[in-house]
């Protein structure tokens, strides 16, 4: 391919430049490659331009002058990569109908009931996301909760290749800051909440806020919730058509009426101007109710009639890792959820603390390397919510997790309920499962869908289900034996 093809509007001379291969990273880099120097967290992309050259790259795109012939010096690498991986895959989305997904909480889950509304309507679909990629029913492994860009617009060819006609895609606010979107355009672009989280990168509520922003700016119509305090902020001003969800006002679009909570699930009427139809949801929670608004508001926009949107939501039966219910075998009940955020550990603990049970137990951490202030607000909502707290690990990758759990026990000072700390992840489950009593639901919040942590040490395997499995057979051998 030429490089003019990639990059318009350069010098004829340059643009006749053969290409035959681009990345950001100067590892990757092969004979004919145009490199682009990408500044990231951790290295600048720049400080790698000889080394690209060296590895045979043709040309460099880079946003300062490097003294070098081949440079090529733009205003916004980030951009103009996102640019050139379209251009190289022949812009596949541009024949895909694209559904973006952001906020802090329920990005997954929305994702995934969008997905079984547009299939049971006849469409094959293409998800991405935090928990895995497919394409209709294949699945492909998934690195971020948003891919870079040249993975994205790979994905994007294999969806248009396959027959794709939607793509729902999880976008994150590190996926618009960096522009791994940009030069796309959605049809509908939905915002599910936004609470703290990502403070480490953002620094501020009003820079996340900001970053999240940016996919109403590229997108015909917003879903939004209208409960959340920052929803009308994410399309103030913005030309798109808005679409309102809402679990307590009639002047949303669309509204829940007739909230009725079960232990395994929650009945609620989907009621909007010319529509009304009763929904049986399979997950159990108020944020359940959001969620089902949220991917139910996008459909209905998009035409699918209302009967084929609620029997939809009411077959899907959860996502993995999102208030998953583990087998036991037992009288006591374990629940896995990826609840990291301050809001996600209220979330799930409030969805159980009104459930028949006897004890409510909290086993959460925190992660390394993230923002600190969010632990010890998690500490102070798990106590205040959980009637047993048992504080471990979640990924401490660079930091010492004993610091962070000490971070966590500021926020539970004042509170009275009692806590266990064991630091190890592993360990800790192992207890909680060994010491629960008839009746007890389990929280395990913070690894979700992940079979893996990440340590100081490196990345380790870590299926907590498995965990849980082990520990139900420890058991089990103990009783075994007492009783021998």
């Amino acid at each position: 391919m030429k490089l003019k093809d990639l990059l318009p509007g350069l010098p004829e001379t340059v643009g006749q430049t053969d290409i035959s291969g681009i990345t950001c990273d100067s590892r990757k880099v092969g004979k004919g490659f145009a490199f682009v120097c990408i500044k990231g967290a951790a290295a600048d992309g720049h400080a790698f331009a000889r080394a690209a050259l060296d590895n045979g790259a043709a040309v460099i795109v880079a946003e300062r002058d490097l003294g070098l012939a081949e440079q090529i010096v733009v205003s916004d690498t980030h951009k103009a990569y996102a640019e050139m991986c379209a251009a190289w895959f022949g812009r596949p989305a541009d024949s895909l109908r694209l559904i973006g997904v952001t906020g802090t909480n329920g990005k997954t889950t929305v994702s995934y009931l969008c997905k079984a509304i547009l299939e049971r309507s006849g469409y094959k679909v293409g998800l991405i996301g935090t928990i895995q990629n497919m394409i209709g029913d294949e699945t492909l492994p998934a690195k971020n909760t948003t891919p870079s860009a040249y993975e994205l617009h790979s994905l994007f060819s294999l969806m248009k290749s396959a027959g794709c006609q939607f793509v729902v895609m999880e976008v994150s606010s590190h996926a618009l800051d960096q522009q791994r979107v940009g030069g796309l355009h959605f049809e509908t672009a939905l915002f599910t909440n936004l609470t703290q989280d990502h403070l480490d990168y953002h620094i501020t509520m009003d820079n996340y806020k900001s970053a999240k922003r940016k996919l109403f700016e590229m997108c015909d119509t917003a879903v939004i919730n209208y409960d959340d305090p920052h929803g009308a902020d994410m399309v103030a001003e913005l030309p798109c058509k808005v679409i309102t969800y809402s679990a307590q006002s009639d002047e949303a679009t669309y509204t829940a009426k007739g909230i009725t909570y079960r232990p395994d699930g929650v009945d609620f009427q989907f009621v909007g101007f010319d529509v009304i139809s009763r929904v049986r949801l399979k997950t159990a929670g108020r944020f359940s109710v959001y969620n089902a608004l949220c991917a139910g508001a996008c459909a209905v926009s998009l035409g699918i009639p209302i009967h084929t949107v609620t029997e939809a939501l009411s077959e899907v039966s959860g996502v993995k890792g999102r208030a998953e219910v583990v087998p036991t075998g037992r009288d006591f009940t374990v629940i896995i959820d990826y609840a990291h955020t301050p809001d996600g550990l209220e979330n799930i603990l409030k969805t159980f603390k009104d459930v028949p049970k006897n004890r409510l137990i909290a086993l959460f951490g925190c992660g390394g390397d993230r923002d600190r202030t969010k632990r010890p607000k998690m500490g102070k909502i798990a106590a205040q919510l959980a009637d047993y707290c048992i504080v471990t690990s979640d990924n401490p990758r660079s930091e010492n997790p004993s610091l962070i759990i000490q971070d966590i026990l500021a926020g539970m000072e004042d509170e009275k309920t009692p806590y266990t700390v064991v630091e190890n992840r592993v360990e800790a489950i192992k207890y909680a499962v060994a010491n629960a009593r008839t009746g007890d639901i389990i929280v395990l919040a913070g690894k979700g869908h992940e079979t893996y942590q990440i340590l100081g040490t490196g990345t380790i395997h870590l299926d907590e289900r498995e965990v849980v499995a082990a520990a139900l057979r420890e058991r089990a051998e103990k009783e075994k034996a007492l009783q021998q």
